[in-house]
């Protein structure tokens, strides 16, 4: 199991020593939540922010586009140092479009599914897609409970994505701790995205730890 550690969570009067802590602790991933209070009720970070903590880390950047028009704002994020770009098919924009575009500035592209949108909606992207994020929390803010009902879903996209022989990642994104992790793990899960369970961990390397070993 990959971890990757959602800076939501962290410390924003430091995000820079922040995104140094978790990578030190051995995270494999950094995860950045970016929302536009339009698609989801919460505003965090943009471009800006991503290119301001960039230098804290070699490990790649996961960046989630939570946000309406994803299409506008590639070109933003991509100039910022992110390494994979994943964003809602629930959004406005095209979605093949920005696929394209995500994959012509050299970027990973991911697609991303609310909880009640099935793993039907994935399907005819699967063979252009780098990874498909699953959320177990209704997507806007932090600290929320894992949906444990979302793992048949992860478990149907792991069953189509093995059938086609497809190299598709699958994430977790929400409430995921060392509690809910071997969940993630069973259905199939490569990629648990954790804000909390890392960020106020009494010690974010063992609790790193604990989720890399899940299933194991």
């Amino acid at each position: 199991m990959k971890v990757a550690p959602s800076l939501l969570s962290c410390d924003f009067s430091k995000m820079g020593e922040e995104v140094r802590r978790i990578t030190d602790a051995g995270a494999d991933l950094i995860h950045l939540d970016v929302m536009d209070g339009h698609f989801v009720p919460n505003l965090t970070i943009g471009p800006g922010i991503v290119k301001a903590v960039r230098p804290f880390s070699e490990l790649p950047f996961d960046v989630h586009l939570m946000i309406s028009h994803p299409l506008q704002y590639i070109d933003a994020f991509a100039d910022a140092g992110a390494d994979i770009i994943t964003f809602h098919v629930e959004a406005e924009d095209d979605i093949d479009e920005t696929i394209e575009k995500i994959r012509s500035r050299g970027i990973l592209p991911g697609i991303v599914l609310k909880p009640k949108t099935p793993a039907e909606a994935a399907f005819p992207y699967l063979d252009k897609v780098y990874m498909v994020l699953v959320m177990t929390v209704e997507p806007g803010f932090g600290g929320q409970s894992f949906m444990y009902d979302m793992m048949p879903k992860a478990e149907k996209l792991r069953r189509e994505i093995d059938s086609r022989r497809l190299d598709v990642l699958i994430e977790a994104d929400g409430g995921i701790s060392a509690s809910t992790v071997d969940e993630c793990a069973k259905a199939g899960i490569d990629i648990s995205v954790s804000g909390t369970g890392v960020f106020k961990a009494p010690d974010a390397a063992e609790a790193i730890r604990q989720l890399q070993s899940a299933g194991r």
